[in-house]
């Protein structure tokens, strides 16, 4: 597994360090404000990404701003690198700290299409979108559930086949 490539059609931006996706949406959709451009920007994060400091900084920015035409959605399995985020550094009450920097906060089950996409269909017209995904890691394939193992360790040939069975 690896970070996605700028290269993939629609992807304008990714990063390898965390930290740095939420400042350049926020850049890019506050020159869409200003320069009057039609277009939306989109941001995904993990809740890891959020233990650095330039995410709750361009949090407070796009707030300010009131930049309706951004939409950043968090991958909210509580999983990290190092541990759980409730263990490496607290979230916790994520939703509330969310809402008390006045954005519109919507929290979804990540694993449900339908409800992403109503999340995605919701406006508003002064605060900046934000979709709490709330999420599995390895949702679906019972040997990959809630592993911390599996942030970075790469399946099988064996165990890749094993998943998409398990999946189809």
């Amino acid at each position: 597994m690896a970070h996605i490539s700028h290269k993939v059609p629609g992807i304008e931006f990714s990063t390898g360090s965390l930290g740095h996706g939420l400042p350049f949406a926020a850049g890019k959709a506050y020159y869409a404000k200003i320069n009057k451009k039609k277009w939306e920007t989109f941001c995904l994060l993990s809740d890891g990404e959020l233990n650095e400091g330039s995410n709750w900084e361009a949090l407070l920015f796009v707030s300010h701003h009131k930049l309706n035409n951004l939409t950043i959605i968090i991958d909210y399995n509580k999983i990290q690198s190092f541990g759980k985020t409730n263990e490496v550094i607290n979230l916790e009450p994520l939703i509330d700290k969310l809402k008390s920097l006045n954005l519109y906060v919507i929290e979804v089950d990540g694993h449900n299409i339908k409800s992403i996409k109503n999340a995605f269909n919701q406006r508003s017209t002064s605060k900046t979108k934000i979709i709490v995904a709330n999420t599995i890691k390895g949702y679906g394939v019972k040997f990959l559930e809630n592993k911390l193992e599996w942030h970075y360790k790469s399946l099988s040939r064996e165990q890749l086949n094993d998943a998409i069975e398990i999946l189809k």
